[in-house]
């Protein structure tokens, strides 16, 4: 629709109102959506010009009619049921300049409003069956309407009002509960009306109840149900589900290739035109290579391609605009939306790449690997960093030896011509490469590659000092061993590979591990320092090495080595010997057949018990066996000397000593006699290093045992004599020494707890006694003094007791824990209660304190004393 046919002007209502005014025979109500109000503001001002200017027509001529002022009248006399279906359109046209306005009118037509009776009942028998109730229809009621309000919709009428005064009254959603107020009705004359616009897709239906009652209040008819049904009017505009779709679709893609779908959703009812959405393309941008390059499905909004000529490359993207329309897309009377559909146009290898030149130039020393030579830049139209734009670079001719590869840099796309051999300048100074680029993924169908695909690449070598090599390398030269300082073994010389620069070689010797040859610097001429033996140490398996150095003197002066290889044959210059320490003896020679083996095995002349009591028998031509040749031989160790020769022209003979142990064996073949074998195997030395030792740790214990009985005669000669008759049971004793352990606490504990079974006191020597022991003698009662004097000094007296108790020989050992658990039949010294008691003590004999020395005094003082 252009943007002319967009711009809708309704008839002015009042024009139409009092053109339907003047009908007597019927009354036409016009509706008009919310949205109409917008538009008779915006156009009002042209109604001015409507007369002779604006062209009116009629869309149902055959009932109505519009004259030129644009009032409506009814052609004919229009009942209800012939009044049509379909909305009356108007349309006006502007003469001049052909613009064209649409209205359109609902026509209902005023009638007497329809009565509801409530269904009539027999009240005088209650055994006569009631008439069932009827089946209002619904009541339809357009949604957004005008009014004026409120609007009568129906009359409800019972029979009994004919008799007595009733009242009306409707309940249910919509009167008497929530959204309440929206219908009324007039309680005397039951006139049921709806006091403000509905609005559909808020409330579809509403489910009411209109009851009759007397002027007391009692319910003369059954309460009957009213369904007023909303009906849908188009004032929603189709919603698109997104403002802006994206979609892809290749390039070259043919006519028919789907896209995308767009959607939209309309408020109205969709089973109604109302509801129906159709869908357009507005417009399209760019217009590249036509203005239809897409269409999309009107009912499913589905976009594909209708043209060919999608070109990325040209055209990378597309914008359309998509227009969804209500009542199944009809211009003139329904609501429309707009949406943005954007389709980018992705890739396809359509484009190969491209070289920018036709020849490159690039240059490499001789003999480099790993260099880049030339760097190919191409163009290619596709995406960039995609396998479409991605180039791979192929050697197609001039380089038969694969000396060259070109990959690819990923960050420019170009190809690096890199050097993978050496190459010779001497065999070719220049080189003529035939590259060819091409694309990651295969060309799209239909497209080949041009000529500018395909460049030549021409590589320039630059000429550098090479190193001289010797040839052959290594040298392999055979001699025979023995050769004589200053022979002439060969000439070992080096070529240089630069024939186009004249140059000197010079050589020298780099290694020579037996330090047996020397090199003429300028011919290369190799003679012997020393005499050439095969059975060095730095041969290996008959083959000597030595490395030598070829210079030359160009800039930078280059280097090469070569290595000489000598195979020394052997010659008879070694004797034979066995393999030591084995009954199984195998011969040994240093040279090589037919110097060496066979072997011939002998024993010795002398000592002559050799041949005597051993043999020896040859196995094989290196192997030999010896056993003993009588019964019994005493057990030791035997050194039988042997005399073994080779089988070389003069042969060479060799005496060697072999050591074989004789001992007893048990049935396992095991020695039974390892004492005496072993003594026979040790040396003197070490025969006399062990009876040292042995001396040495008998010296040490004789110590040690002396130094014990002087230990003990020291403790006897310090024994303290105590008085038997002196009760020491109140001394301490210090015990300071805490002893080895547990080892030494196995010992009878009841000679501690049980005194009465040690000895009798005859036993011991008169005055010596334990402290802690108890007393045989009857206990003195307190405070009876000690018959034997007491030291002047209690330290003193400690010292004394504890050296009487470590020379007590029933005493368990010293460094013991001591039980002390019998304190006797009673405490020479008293209760201590009575230093706490109340008493003053002073019938308390202390004066004997005096007599334990200064330390006790002082106590006798205090408490013995008098009260002053």
């Amino acid at each position: 629709m252009s943007e002319k046919e967009n711009q809708k002007t309704f008839v002015d209502p009042l024009c139409l109102a009092g053109c339907l005014s003047s009908t007597s025979f019927i009354s036409i109500a016009i509706f008009f959506p919310r949205f109409l109000s917008h538009f008779w503001a915006n156009l009002k001002p042209k109604s001015i010009c409507l007369c002779g200017l604006v062209r009116f027509e009629c869309s149902n001529p055959s009932d109505f009619r519009i004259e030129a002022d644009g009032v409506v009248y009814a052609a004919r006399s229009i009942e209800h049921s012939t009044l049509p279906a379909s909305p009356l359109l108007i349309k006006a046209s502007d003469t001049i300049t052909q613009q064209q306005w649409v209205a359109q009118v609902s026509q209902n037509p005023t009638l007497d409003l329809k009565e509801i009776a409530f269904p009539s009942r027999n009240m005088d028998s209650q055994l006569k069956r009631m008439k069932r109730d009827w089946v209002i229809p619904p009541i339809n009621v357009p949604e957004n309407s005008r009014g004026p309000f409120p609007q009568e919709l129906v009359r409800i009428r019972s029979d009994h009002d004919k008799n007595r005064s009733l009242r009306y009254s409707v309940t249910g959603p919509g009167a008497d509960q929530p959204p309440n107020g929206i219908f009324i009705i007039d309680p005397i004359s039951g006139e049921l009306s709806v006091n403000k616009p509905l609005d559909r897709e808020h409330i579809s239906n509403f489910h009411l109840r209109a009851h009759a009652v007397d002027l007391n209040g009692n319910q003369v008819e059954n309460p009957i149900d009213i369904v007023i049904n909303v009906i849908d009017m188009n004032d929603n505009r189709p919603e698109f589900t997104h403002q802006i779709w994206n979609g892809t679709v290749p390039e070259g893609s043919k006519p028919g290739t789907f896209v995308m779908t767009v959607t939209s959703v309309d408020k109205d009812d969709p089973k109604t035109a109302n509801g129906m959405l159709r869908y357009k393309i507005l417009s399209q941008n760019p217009e590249s290579p036509t203005s239809n390059m897409f269409t999309i499905n009107n009912k499913t909004g589905g976009i594909i391609t209708v043209a060919a000529g999608l070109d990325r490359e040209k055209v990378p993207q597309y914008t359309l605009i998509i227009q969804a329309t209500d009542m199944e897309g009809n211009p003139m009377y329904g609501l429309s939306n707009t949406a943005t559909a954007v389709i980018r146009i992705t890739d396809v290898n359509d484009n190969p790449p491209e070289f920018t030149a036709e020849t490159f130039f690039g240059e490499v020393p001789e003999n480099r690997v790993n260099v880049i030579v030339a760097n190919l830049t191409v163009t290619d139209k596709d995406q960039p960093n995609t396998p479409a734009w991605n180039a791979v670079y192929k050697i197609t001719g001039g380089d038969p030896t694969g000396r060259f590869s070109v990959p690819t840099d990923p960050t420019t796309n170009e190809g690096l011509v890199t050097v993978v051999k050496p190459i010779d300048y001497e065999i070719s100074r220049t080189y003529v490469l035939t590259v060819e680029a091409r694309n990651e993924v295969p060309l799209a169908r239909g497209i080949h590659s041009p000529r500018q695909s395909t460049a030549t690449v021409s590589i320039r070598v630059i000429d550098v000092n090479e190193s001289p090599y010797f040839e052959p390398n290594p040298k392999l030269i055979k001699l025979e061993e023995g050769m004589m300082p200053e022979s002439t073994l060969t000439t070992f010389t080096a070529q240089d590979p630069d024939r186009f620069m004249q140059q000197s070689i010079r050589y020298s010797k780099l290694s020579d591990p037996a330090n047996w040859l020397k090199i003429d610097p300028n011919t290369g001429r190799i003679t012997t320092i020393a005499i050439l033996d095969r059975e060095s140490p730095f041969v290996k398996n008959s083959l000597y090495n030595a490395t030598f150095m070829a210079s030359d003197n160009g800039v930078p002066p280059a280097s090469g080595t070569g290595t000489l290889q000598i195979y020394l044959l052997d010659i008879n210059d070694n004797a034979p010997k066995p393999e030591p320490n084995a009954i199984n003896i195998t011969a040994l020679d240093g040279d090589l057949n037919p110097n060496a083996g066979p072997f011939a095995f002998e024993l010795a002349h002398r000592p002559s018990d050799v041949r005597r009591n051993w043999t020896i028998t040859r196995v094989s031509g290196d192997y030999a066996q010896v056993s003993l040749k009588i019964g019994f031989l005493e057990s030791g160790i035997y050194e039988l000397p042997i005399i073994i020769t080779d089988s070389g022209n003069l042969p060479m003979s060799n005496t060697s000593y072999l050591r074989i142990k004789v001992c007893q064996c048990d049935i396992n073949g095991d020695c039974t006699d390892q004492q005496h074998i072993m003594a026979a195997g040790l040396g003197t030395g070490a025969i006399i290093s062990i009876l040292l030792c042995i001396i040495i740790l008998l010296i040490l214990v004789l110590m040690f045992v002396v130094w014990m009985k002087r230990r003990d005669k020291e403790r006897q000669a310090k024994q303290l004599l105590i008085d038997p008759e002196d009760d020491v049971r109140d001394n301490i004793l210090k015990y300071d020494e805490e002893g080895g352990g547990e080892e030494d606490q196995d010992y009878d504990l009841s000679q501690l707890q049980q005194p009465d079974t040690i000895e009798p006191d005859a036993i011991k020597p008169v005055g010596i006694r334990r402290l802690d022991e108890r007393p045989l003698h009857p206990e003195p009662q307190y405070p009876m003094r000690s018959a034997a004097p007491h030291p002047g000094d209690i330290g003193d007296f400690i010292n004394e007791g504890l050296k009487a108790a470590d020379n007590d020989p029933t005493a368990p050992p010293y460094d013991s824990l001591l039980v002390f658990d019998y304190e006797g039949s009673g405490s020479t010294a008293g209760s201590l209660s009575s230093l706490n008691s109340s008493s003053s003590g002073g019938d308390q004999d202390y004066d004997y304190l005096n007599d334990w020395g200064p330390r006790f005094r002082k106590l006798a003082d205090m408490y013995g004393g008098s009260d002053d």
